[in-house]
């Protein structure tokens, strides 16, 4: 199991990797006076292309980890570990606050009435019932378009993001949508940080993420638990990795943090 030092009272957040950094970073912003311990499942990635029990063993060793550190509260900053495994955490730890993140689609769709909305997602996340609900309840507002995006976050993990063979890979997975849709929907907290090469390919249409709905998320279940911290400034952010023998996957997640 995960075991992290000095993170007594903060607030763990997990991904399988990078990904989740573009979520912590919005974390950040809204509650500045919060530590925060961020573990990257590096080792593991990527989750969006794993079965979801291998997804849901993964984060319940995680969440069970973080929280014998003396984490407070859990962001699962992943939308295929939302889906696998976010309803079991819940279950598992009733009394703690565990919020997870979803694709940002309801604000799509209300935002294009009867427009075309692009959902960029990891092949697992594509698949599990709770996106296909999202998808069913949410459909009617617009024409969603959901496309399973193989290989990207695992390509997005190896850093060098503007790179001749990412552009290629992104122009294979959405060029055939250039010009056609009105939003677009990055479905995993990877794709943010390849929003620019987004744009580049599929032009001047909006983008939504999940990263600011799910911080304010975060301070009302905190709120609640009265757990909220008094402090409105001066924050730690430690990362961790499960990668922990190549000192270089930490200072990736901090040139990734500074990039988000």
């Amino acid at each position: 199991m995960v075991r992290l030092e000095g993170c007594k009272g903060s607030v763990g957040v997990f991904d399988s990797g990078v990904g989740g950094i573009s979520v912590l970073k919005a974390l950040v912003r809204e509650l500045p006076g919060e530590d925060f311990a961020f573990y990257g499942d590096s080792a593991h990635n990527p989750y969006g292309e794993k079965r979801p029990e291998e997804v849901l063993a993964l984060s319940q060793d995680i969440v069970g980890g973080l929280l014998d550190s003396g984490c407070k509260a859990v962001v699962i900053a992943c939308n295929t570990a939302t889906s696998a495994a976010a309803a079991r955490l819940r279950e598992d730890y009733p009394k703690t606050p565990i919020i997870g993140v979803e694709p940002a689609l309801k604000p799509a769709a209300l935002s294009q009435p009867n427009g075309r909305v692009l959902v960029l997602a990891t092949p697992l996340t594509v698949r599990l019932d709770k996106f296909q609900r999202l998808l069913r309840t949410w459909e009617g507002e617009s024409h969603v378009i959901a496309v399973p995006c193989e290989g990207l976050a695992a390509r997005i993990e190896r850093g060098d993001l503007h790179a001749p063979d990412l552009y290629e890979l992104l122009e294979r997975l959405v060029g055939p949508y250039a010009g056609s849709v009105d939003a677009v929907v990055l479905g995993c907290t990877h794709y943010p940080f390849v929003r620019e090469q987004l744009e580049q390919i599929l032009g001047d249409v909006p983008f939504f993420d999940s990263a600011d709905g799910t911080a304010r998320q975060l301070r009302r279940r905190l709120a609640q638990s009265h757990l909220l911290s008094e402090r409105t400034s001066g924050g730690k952010v430690r990362f961790f990795s499960s990668s922990q023998d190549d000192p270089a996957e930490l200072e990736l997640y901090r040139s990734f943090f500074e990039l988000a």
